[in-house]
Parts: structure tokens; sequence; C-alpha cells
């Protein structure tokens, strides 16, 4: 017998909402342990749901990330969705030159260099990230063990692909500009002080490519609101139409953007873990009245 899904509650005032989809949703683990289902098409630009999580493809890169397949968490979500934007353009191998931004202590940097590509992994001057609480936490990267921790890759084939460098998003070196075939950055820009600040940078990091190069980034995205967010601070919160700016923006720059707006109608999509945050099932959370997903964009950039 199928499980009963409770009908998702109409409710107008956002925490209200969050507590009523968080009491409604109760998801079985059940679920967890489904059969994978095979992607099939090239990913676009996307919200994360727990049908992608669930294909052959993510299940791949979460036990290649050392994690468990079927763990429905929006960080693994957004990892696999880099890596396999990535990957499935030609650009995870020898010959290939990338980018990261904000790097911190997440694994895909170990995790593209098994795959021979040479990189630059950037993250924030230590005293700037020491000054926001990241050091603390231990998100920001000071060097080859932060970027190795879960130990993907040999240490010495790490040290002679990537090369470590500092870096402020919000003013990038002209140095790097058209020299990479991808970059990326990990839920990293809404980091950057507000909205507009956001923009700018998913902008300006195009500058750093080579015609026909990619960009793929993930960010904190408002499924509660288009319009009240938190657009300024140390994390803001992306509507949909901040993103259909960015968007819009890019591709008049002349840079190629498909985008997929579906939700999700899974068990774990429905699901919004609240603080203290448990992580168990984490595609969807609380911040402040607001819940929230991650998205991720692919861009390529003109010829």
């Amino acid at each position: 017998m199928e499980p009963q899904v409770p009908q998702q509650p109409v409710i107008e005032d956002p925490l209200e909402k969050i507590h009523a989809w968080q009491s409604a949703f109760k998801p079985s683990h059940d679920y967890q342990h489904s059969p994978p289902a095979p992607l099939t098409a090239m990913l676009t630009s996307a919200i994360c749901t727990e049908q992608m999580m669930r294909t052959d493809v993510f299940e791949n890169w979460a036990v290649r990330m050392k994690d468990s397949p079927g763990h429905m968490h929006r960080k693994i979500w957004e990892w696999a969705f880099i890596a396999q934007a990535l990957k499935e353009r030609g650009m995870l191998q020898d010959g290939k030159l990338g980018l990261g931004f904000a790097v911190g202590t997440e694994p895909l940097t170990a995790l593209f260099a098994t795959h021979g590509p040479n990189m630059v992994a950037t993250d924030l001057f230590t005293e700037a990230a020491q000054a926001k609480g990241w050091v603390e936490t231990i998100q920001h990267a000071s060097g080859f063990e932060a970027i190795n921790q879960r130990n993907l890759c040999d240490d010495s084939e790490l040290r002679r692909l990537v090369e470590f460098k500092f870096a402020d998003m919000n003013h990038i070196d002209p140095a790097f500009h058209g020299k990479f075939d991808f970059l990326w950055s990990s839920c990293a820009f809404e980091h950057l002080g507000s909205i507009e600040h956001g923009k700018e940078f998913v902008y300006n990091a195009m500058h750093c490519l080579k015609p026909g190069g990619y960009a793929v980034h993930t960010t904190e995205f408002n499924l509660s609101s288009n319009e009240d967010t938190v657009e300024t601070g140390d994390t803001v919160l992306y509507r949909k139409r901040d993103i259909e700016d960015i968007i819009t923006t890019l591709r008049a720059l002349g840079h190629h953007v498909e985008m997929d707006w579906r939700e999700g109608d899974g068990y774990a999509d429905g699901h919004v873990d609240l603080a203290p945050y448990i992580h168990d099932t984490h595609l969807r959370l609380q911040i402040e009245r607001y819940v929230v997903t991650s998205m991720g964009l692919i861009v390529q950039k003109a010829y």
C-alpha cells in the first residue's frame, strides 16, 4: 500500500507555513533505499530536488565523496550538481584548467583532481575569514590539508595539480581573466554582503573564463517568497526574481543559460529541517522565517 502524503496546508504567514510543513511531512526512511533512477539528460540550471538526488549519477557522486547514497542533504546535492555539470561538459580531464572560489573545506577540489585537470583553488584571506567567524566554524581553507580532509586524492597528486591562492570574490584579481576552462563556487556568493554583490560576482567571474568555458555556482534559494527576503548581511537569500535577473543579464552579455524551475514533489522536498538542524533529511531548511533550499547555475561563456 502506498503511503498517504498529507496535503500541504495553505497558510499565508511564512513562519506558520514552515511549522505546518514540518508537522505535515514526516518521511519514512524507507524511501531512501529505493533503487536509483538513471539521469536521462544533461543538467541545466536547477533547484535542488529529491528526484535528482535519487538518480544513479548523484548517488555515485555521494559515494565518491565518501557519503551515503540516499542521504537527502542539500550540500551533497550542491557538490554532486557541480561535479556532474562539469564532468558531462568535458571539463574534468587532463589538459583543462579550473578555478574554484571560496573552496573552504568542501571536497570538490580533491575530487576533481582525481580526474586530472589542473586547478587554482582560492579562499578568503585568513584575517578576513577569521573576522567572519569562518575559521572557528571550519568553513575556511588554509591549505591543502583543508581541501583534502576526506582523503579523496593522493596528497602528492593534489599538490601537483592544484595551486592554492587567497582571493576576494568582491574584487576578483584581473590576473585571473581569460585563463580558465571552467570555474565553480559552492554556496559562496550569498556570503558577499548583499544580493547585488552576489550578482556582480557572477557577472565578473565570467571574465575569468576562456570563450566557451563553463561557470557552475550554487547558492541559497528562497522558496517562501518572491517579494520578501534577506537582502543584506552575512547570508542573503536569492528569490526567483533575483535569479531571473542574473539569467537575463548573463544572456544579454551573450552567455548561455538554461533553467529548470521545478521545485520537486517528493517526501524530502516537503520536509523542512528546523534549527537546531538535524541534517538527516535536509533538502529544505528554515533560515529566519523563510523556507530555503539550494539552486545551481550553469553558464557557458559566449564565444
